[in-house]
């Protein structure tokens, strides 16, 4: 069982980390949450909180061995518990949790249905679902939600949201993508920049 993995920080998409560990290259899937975090880190050496997993292809037929890696081993034990809620599978996790895990918590603690919508993939019926199942044991992954910078984003930003939608994104992630395109470099100057960054992080999953 891998549960732990420290070295470099060699590539980062919206869905996966590339981690040198002396000659060996590892990937990792992540939660969307934590990349704003690590887009600083590229290079650096850090260390994740792994849990291995296999997951089925081929309707059943074959396994592949997959590991997801978390910033702490408070993200990794909240998202152990997120998982066993009905209908929620780790990549539907992954996908889902766009947010702080602790404000995920909080939402759920709060019994606030409308937040948890807000996620990709939580509709009405899978929100009512993560109360009901979690509701009384999130308390201890409610701790307090550290305040994040706004960035102003640029004016041309609209109109890249705006391509990124018409190449088949949805509003909603076309905001993020963009956003983590002008985090990433803040030196773009036109929204075609902003486009093809994005498509640089998003990646394959």
């Amino acid at each position: 069982m891998i549960t732990r993995i420290r070295g470099e920080l060699a590539e980062l998409t919206e869905r996966t980390a590339l981690v040198h560990v002396e000659a060996i290259t590892y990937e990792l899937l992540i939660p969307a949450a934590n990349v704003p975090e690590l887009l600083g880190k590229i290079g650096q050496s850090i260390e994740f909180f792994t849990l291995y997993y296999f997951e089925g292809q081929s309707q059943g037929s074959s396994f592949l061995p997959r590991l997801i890696g978390f910033s702490s081993e408070r993200d990794r034990a909240f998202f152990e518990l997120f998982t066993t809620v009905k209908g929620i599978g780790n990549r539907k996790a992954l996908r889902a949790l766009v947010r702080p895990f602790a404000e995920t918590a909080a939402a759920i603690a709060n019994r606030n249905a409308k937040a948890l919508t807000e996620m990709p993939e939580i509709g009405k019926r899978s929100a009512e679902t993560i109360i009901a199942e979690l509701h009384g044991k999130v308390d201890l992954f409610v701790g307090e939600i550290a305040s994040t910078i706004e960035v102003t984003m640029p004016s041309f930003s609209e109109d890249a949201i705006a391509m990124l939608v018409q190449l088949g994104e949805t509003k909603r992630d076309a905001n993020r993508l963009v956003k983590l395109a002008f985090n990433t470099d803040p030196d773009i100057e036109t929204a075609d920049q902003l486009v093809q960054t994005s498509f640089q992080l998003k990646g394959t999953s």
